[in-house]
């Protein structure tokens, strides 16, 4: 019996390859070398960041843990500031936050000093951490009778780094998400502020209420205060929502939005209840990845704007 010609199409063999898992695994594995074989060149100088954004779940105390790891992973020594009542910035990076933990909350009501209350996280000797508790929940009322109640956590930062045992490259102060008096002290210790922008519906919206915000701080407490950077997460590539959402913030802010965008990540989601960062609970997966992209974008978007500057 003669058989039936093989036509080229079922002889043709299917190629792994080809399929956009493949295209995906083999993209990640390019900027993970790209990232091996990268130098970074810390300035020498503290730079003071306020992570802030008055709207929930942008992915704010996310970034500001993982920007810190990922910066330390560099050779950069960071210091993350939990002024947030809820305290996960401190979980995150593995530190004791008891409500009898000496934390920010004695800093700004008691004036303790800043290095009585630093913890150096288990993940690395170059990342630390001034932890949160319960009681900065209250701290909002207490400081409204305080003497130079906007100031207060300014004050005790540059009496840390004034002694010579205390430099630090970065300092990341995690906000709540809101507008208080914790906020304002966050804006006036800074003088840069990173706002992470989530790509999805209404990712603009409040936007306005917070810069109106940095405005205020600029005039009234903080000349130096300036947006420089904003960070583009939770985004999904395979819907055009998030694609026109990160077209939108580009066109309204050119020059402050970072090329790198951290994407959607079961391991960044994760990594947060082992009490550690997505950098140590699993640095090869796509989140470690962009957060470390991120952390060298960061250090080299001062260097481009030191070089400008001196132009």
């Amino acid at each position: 019996m003669k058989q039936p010609e093989e036509t080229e199409s079922s002889s043709a063999s299917f190629s792994f390859d080809d399929t956009p898992l493949a295209r995906e695994l083999a993209d990640l594995s390019a900027r993970r070398r790209r990232l091996e074989s990268t130098d970074v060149e810390l300035s020498g100088k503290t730079r003071v960041l306020t992570v802030s954004n008055q709207k929930g779940g942008v992915g704010k105390t996310t970034t500001a843990v993982n920007i810190a790891a990922a910066l330390a992973s560099v050779g950069a020594k960071v210091l993350v500031v939990d002024l947030d009542p809820q305290g996960n910035a401190s979980t995150a990076l593995g530190v004791p936050h008891t409500a009898d933990t000496p934390s920010v909350y004695d800093v700004l009501i008691d004036e303790f000093p800043l290095a009585d209350i630093i913890q150096v996280s288990p993940e690395s000797p170059r990342l630390l951490c001034a932890p949160s508790t319960i009681h900065l929940a209250g701290a909002e009322i207490e400081l409204v009778s305080q003497v130079a109640r906007e100031h207060r956590l300014r004050t005790a930062l540059d009496d840390y780094l004034a002694t010579e045992d205390h430099h630090l490259d970065f300092v990341l102060i995690d906000c709540p998400p809101s507008l208080g008096l914790l906020t304002i002290n966050a804006f006036t210790a800074a003088s840069e502020v990173l706002i992470p922008i989530q790509c999805e519906y209404y990712a603009l919206e409040g936007l306005s209420q917070l810069l109106g915000t940095v405005k205020m701080i600029q005039k009234h407490l903080n000349p130096r205060l300036h947006l420089s950077t904003i960070l583009l997460t939770m985004y999904d590539g395979r819907t055009r929502l998030a694609q026109q959402v990160a077209e939108e913030v580009r066109q309204h802010f050119p020059s402050e939005v970072m090329g790198t965008v951290i994407p959607r990540s079961v391991r960044v989601s994760e990594a947060p209840s082992f009490g550690q960062t997505v950098i140590a609970y699993d640095g090869q997966s796509a989140g470690a990845i962009a957060y470390r992209e991120a952390a060298v974008e960061l250090i080299r978007r001062d260097h481009a704007s030191s070089k400008e500057g001196s132009a």
